[in-house]
């Protein structure tokens, strides 16, 4: 038992103000598992849906809740069966049960969390682990969905949303994957410099006309994190042979396109988190950890927070006044 373990605990739906940071006690590590302590934890925008009571957890009761999808860490203990990561190493873990809507484990918002050996990916050691915890889920989703769109090398990239968390990861990615010219959509006009920084060649302001900007038919890739009305230029914006992955829907889920956009052809698909497993995780991390290796990739924009003011770093992401990465860092 570690002394003076401390988490943010939610104990109902609502604003950021139900966020409360409280002592809490540890489970034992089973055999299978191991217990990591939290370096980072990066803020989803699914954290805040989840505490808004927008999207349910889905257990019986469903608080106390402990939220966060991620964490990056150091292993600190190891169950009798667990040979695949020793003590003493740094490890990042993510979705599969760790809070979110399945909550089968307390999630990330926490010094210390206990998984499944089995759910970590194990970082090199000359990474710096905060510049994984910034990239981390956000990077792993927008290196899967731009993955199932194949290579990028030469081709014209379009990311929108590009200054939130996956959009921001995915102009990184696509910049280090040697793509000939990546664009940017942001939905506001001070956040194109910022795009720019990430290595962008170009930001288009969503209020802007998105269709005159991209062109018809000049677009190889479009990796869509917001969905809604910016879906019908993206899919006209694409040449015969190019393809859009949905990886996200800030914008909404409904959408439009005509059909005759499909004849030319062009490719339709999307990648969800509520998927990922193990083997993928440590596929998607090694990816990473080569281009962050290497250089080529480069870390968003991040705002550091303690983890005791997780319902700041809530309203921040809620007020839409930052830009890249939330990260709450235990004391």
């Amino acid at each position: 038992m570690v002394v003076d373990a401390r988490a943010i605990v939610v104990r109902e739906y609502g604003s950021p103000d139900v966020l409360s940071f409280e002592r809490v006690d540890l489970p034992e590590v089973e055999p299978d598992e191991v217990r990591i302590r939290v370096l980072g934890a990066a803020v989803n925008h699914s954290d805040l849906e989840i505490r808004a009571g927008s999207w349910p957890i889905r257990r019986d009761p469903p608080f106390p809740y402990v939220p966060g999808l991620e964490a990056v860490g150091e292993v600190v203990a190891i169950g009798a069966e667990v040979e695949s990561v020793a003590v003493g190493a740094n490890v990042v873990t993510m979705m599969q049960g760790l809070g979110g809507v399945r909550a089968e484990r307390d999630g990330g918002y926490a010094d210390y969390v206990t998984v499944a050996a089995d759910a970590v990916a194990p970082l090199p050691a000359d990474i710096d682990p905060l510049a994984v915890a910034a990239l981390g889920l956000a990077a792993v989703t927008a290196c899967e969905g731009l993955r199932r769109l194949g290579p990028l090398a030469g081709m014209r990239v379009v990311v929108t949303g590009a200054s939130g968390g996956v959009g921001s990861a995915g102009i990184a990615l696509a910049v280090a994957l040697d793509a000939a010219e990546v664009v940017g959509i942001v939905s506001r006009p001070e956040r194109v410099e910022y795009v720019r920084s990430l290595g962008a060649d170009g930001a288009v302001v969503a209020g802007d006309d998105v269709g005159v900007a991209l062109g018809r038919g000049r677009v190889d890739r479009v990796l869509d994190t917001v969905g809604g009305p910016l879906f019908r230029p993206c899919v006209e914006s694409l040449r015969a042979g190019g393809g859009l992955a949905t990886v996200g829907w800030v914008g909404g889920a409904d959408v439009e396109f005509d059909v005759v956009a499909l004849l030319r052809p062009v490719t339709l698909t999307g990648y969800g988190s509520e998927s990922l497993d193990g083997p993928a995780l440590r596929a998607a991390i090694t990816t990473i950890s080569a281009l962050l290796k290497t250089g080529k990739l480069a870390v968003p924009g991040v705002t550091q927070l303690p983890l005791a003011e997780a319902a700041r770093a809530h309203r921040l992401l809620e007020e839409h006044r930052v830009t890249g990465r939330v990260l709450l860092v235990p004391s």
